[in-house]
């Protein structure tokens, strides 16, 4: 099976950084607005970690602060994911906007947490 991920004409190291950057946001914000490939791009991630985050266990809030910034990944381990224990997946959700982005007509979305 072929893994194909979205460049975002990144080099590795600066897609890994860009991808974390807005997986932060979305977790210290809990909705952001971005477009339609950026918001399926880190759904899969922070979905992951929510459910690493729901072990509750130190050695998952180790692989968490090893992924995020410290802030995010205590918000997500003590805030988020006890939220969703009850939960079998399925933690976030993506709405398309019905506006383009102004400069470059790119579809936009808005990412947020399942309630």
């Amino acid at each position: 099976m072929a893994k194909h991920a979205r460049k975002f004409n990144r080099t590795m190291g600066r897609r890994k950084s860009f991808l974390q950057g807005l997986a932060n946001n979305l977790i210290m914000k809990e909705k952001i607005s971005t477009t339609v490939a950026r918001a399926k791009a880190i759904r899969p991630m922070v979905e992951k970690m929510v459910t690493i985050a729901k072990k509750q266990q130190l050695a998952s809030l180790r692989r968490l602060l090893a992924a995020l910034p410290k802030k995010s990944a205590k918000k997500l381990y003590f805030d988020v994911a006890p939220r969703y224990q009850n939960r079998a997946g399925g933690y976030l959700r993506i709405t398309k906007l019905a506006k383009a982005r102004m400069r470059d007509a790119a579809p936009m979305a808005v990412i947020e947490f399942v309630k």
